[in-house]
């Protein structure tokens, strides 16, 4: 990398510090339009500054923020998108009891890992490209979403619309320590299964019955069944609910089920499981009825997503940064732009741990050189 472009970055290193501890001092929980507002408008000046043309929608019935941002409007054909999630996991007023803090090389806060810190590397690597002379030589999408903690629900159709105009997708979510990215997700989704049966008295009239929760035990254990690490197929029962009072027979029993998946191919097996279940009952005068789906396909890295790794691992390479890869059980919204067939590359963000905990952090003596290694893979890719 040029000169220009070291110094841009590393003389940024005190504003970038600065950046963290206002944006991770505005609570900005998935429910909380206006502080998610907040953040988008300080991103909105940013980089209104370096001539990005910048919308905030309100996407869906509650409204959401995202925030739409491009270089060079009235193309529709991006080098890369820029996608992040504006929105945490803690409720308003956390901030208040713990704001943003230093403790040697760690900083901390409400979603400083997760995923304050990694927008601001997006930010930064972007003002970095534009000081250099860089950014006009890409064409760039940013798409912030404000309710990735909530499943992306409004956001989804917005994010996969931009990343089928994407020629490759960077998600910044916390890179993890030791510069280990993000290639692989699993995907999954949620079933809720519910045994109907005959409420009776326990003691006088068992026979009058039919136990849903003896019926829905016996679902429960064929639902362990699917479990598979040999594909990476994991079916956690996680919540269940049956019966009103000890001495009545339960009409009713309810379980909720995780499902995730690491390969696509499962999506098809798993689903005719849940499809299934209704013809297996055991207990007579019990039935089931089965609701959910797999709605997250696996991010699964193809040939163009690993070449765009071995860029990245090169670029940290040059600076002298080891890096790696991982995959891991979480979902991301890196899983929806992924299925659209774009190459996506997960971790992209600040180097953090402890996500959706009180000890979340990230590494501040990551800043430079993930700035860096940003910058480096975007200048590589310039035509």
């Amino acid at each position: 990398m040029s000169n220009p472009l070291f110094r841009a970055i590393e003389g940024q290193y005190d504003q970038f510090v600065s950046d963290l501890e206002t944006i991770v001092n505005i609570d900005s929980s998935s429910d909380l339009i206006s502080g998610i507002e907040a953040v988008a408008a300080f991103f909105q000046k940013r980089l209104a500054a370096l001539g990005f043309e910048v919308r905030i929608q309100h996407l869906g019935d509650a409204g959401v923020p995202c925030l739409e941002a491009v270089n060079k409007p009235g193309d529709d054909s991006f080098d890369v998108m820029f996608l992040g999630h504006m929105d945490t996991v803690f409720p308003p007023g956390e901030v208040a009891g713990r704001p943003f803090s230093i403790s040697g090389n760690k900083a901390f806060g409400p979603g400083v890992c997760d995923m304050k810190g990694g927008l601001l590397v997006a930010l930064h690597a972007l003002e970095a490209l534009h000081a250099a002379g860089l950014l006009n030589s890409l064409n760039v999408c940013v798409g912030f979403n404000g309710d990735e903690e909530t499943g992306s629900v409004a956001s989804r159709p917005w994010i996969c619309r931009l990343a089928q105009k994407s020629r490759r997708v960077f998600v910044f979510e916390p890179c993890r320590p030791g510069y280990r990215f993000v290639l692989c997700r699993k995907g999954g989704g949620w079933f809720h299964v519910t045994a109907s049966g005959t409420a009776a008295h326990a003691g006088a009239d068992p026979h009058k019955g039919a136990n849903a929760v003896v019926e829905l035990a016996h679902q429960v254990i064929a639902i362990t069944g699917l479990n598979d690490s040999d594909t990476g197929t994991t079916a956690q029962v996680t919540v269940m609910n049956g019966g009103d009072k000890i001495n009545i027979i339960p009409a009713l029993a309810s379980a909720s089920v995780d499902i995730r998946i690491e390969k696509r191919a499962q999506k098809e097996r798993v689903e005719t499981f849940f499809k299934d279940l209704p013809g297996n009952v055991t207990v007579p005068g019990v039935t089931v009825s089965v609701e959910g789906s797999i709605d997250r396909s696996p991010m699964e890295p193809d040939s163009d997503t690993m070449a765009l790794w071995e860029i990245i691992r090169k670029t940290a390479e040059n600076i002298g940064i080891e890096t790696d890869y991982i995959a891991t059980g979480g979902c991301s919204d890196g899983n929806f732009t992924s299925a659209e067939g774009t190459p996506t590359i997960d971790g992209m963000g600040l180097v953090g741990s402890n996500s959706h905990r009180q000890d979340e952090y990230v590494e501040l003596d990551a800043v430079v050189p993930m700035v860096r290694i940003i910058t480096g893979v975007c200048r590589a890719i310039i035509k």
